[in-house]
């Protein structure tokens, strides 16, 4: 399985970054997308996923990083490297006070228009969405930016059922994280239930976020996408072999990663418990 979104930069991951891998590929992984969230972020990414050959990167900034110095020169070169395969993460984030909603709005459209403009130049990447808390005022933006809507993935989808339709409505993708597997989160649980076969993707997050049954362990790593995988699979009522295959599919078709990424498991893991 392919974790489609991951932080392999941030604290708790880097420091013991080649055990991290180590145990995930052992647990059945096959590629890493490590995701930007400030234009630093997306040259270091770079830098990291030239390194590892199933490793690839983003570029862009994360709302909640809107206040921090953008260098918009960074965030295009990282994007011309042949290993990042998407713009993001970007959006909106009404859950947190800082930084002003209005910034947030600001970089959010720089971003949408300096996308579109290399877009038209011939750099072409789907886009990395964060959104929460933030579904109606973020798709008219969205929409306003005259980019393809297949072209947008919803991470990390933890809105209602309603909110999943509006996003499916719209024409763009949807990817789980741990949260789906909470008992105290059951209207995600609902909407992955809505998810067209063809447009569903499975994630960690990480370090952020670890499911059930390892819910609480920190930080979260890449090997636990497994456990999120089974419980989807179970909750649309598939084997986790055919589950597999279509989000790996999936993920290779949204990222162009390369034909030999995510080969299904012979049998699905049960419980990859990565190293301390």
């Amino acid at each position: 399985m392919i974790d489609t979104h991951c932080h392999l930069l941030y604290d708790g991951i880097q420091e013991r970054l080649e055990r991290v891998l180590i145990d995930a590929r052992s647990a059945g992984v096959s590629g890493f997308i490590t995701i930007a969230t400030t234009t630093s972020d997306a040259v270091r990414g770079v830098d990291l996923a030239e390194q590892h050959d199933d490793v690839w990167c983003t570029s862009g900034i994360h709302p909640l990083h809107a206040a921090d110095p953008i260098s918009w020169e960074d965030m295009h070169r990282a994007a011309l490297h042949p290993k990042c395969v998407a713009w993001g993460e970007l959006g909106l984030d009404n859950h947190y006070a800082e930084p002003p909603t209005a910034l947030q709005i600001r970089v959010l459209e720089e971003q949408l228009t300096r996308i579109a403009a290399w877009r038209s130049e011939g750099l072409v990447k789907p886009i990395v969405i964060h959104c929460r808390r933030a579904v109606p005022q973020l798709l008219p933006m969205l929409r306003a930016s005259g980019l393809p809507a297949d072209r947008f993935v919803f991470h990390c989808f933890t809105e209602t059922p309603d909110d999943a339709r509006a996003v499916l409505d719209f024409g763009a993708w949807i990817s789980f994280t741990g949260v789906v597997t909470f008992r105290s989160a059951p209207e995600v649980a609902a909407a992955a239930k809505l998810v067209p076969d063809d447009r569903i993707m499975c994630e960690t997050d990480a370090p952020f976020l670890s499911p059930e049954p390892v819910r609480g362990a920190r930080p979260c790593v890449p090997a636990y996408v497994m456990h999120t995988g089974l419980f989807l699979a179970a909750l649309r009522g598939t084997s986790f072999d055919v589950f597999e295959r279509t989000v790996d599919a999936n993920a290779r078709r949204f990222f162009n990663l390369p034909a030999t990424v995510g080969r299904p498991a012979a049998a699905p893991p049960t419980s990859p418990t990565p190293h301390d």
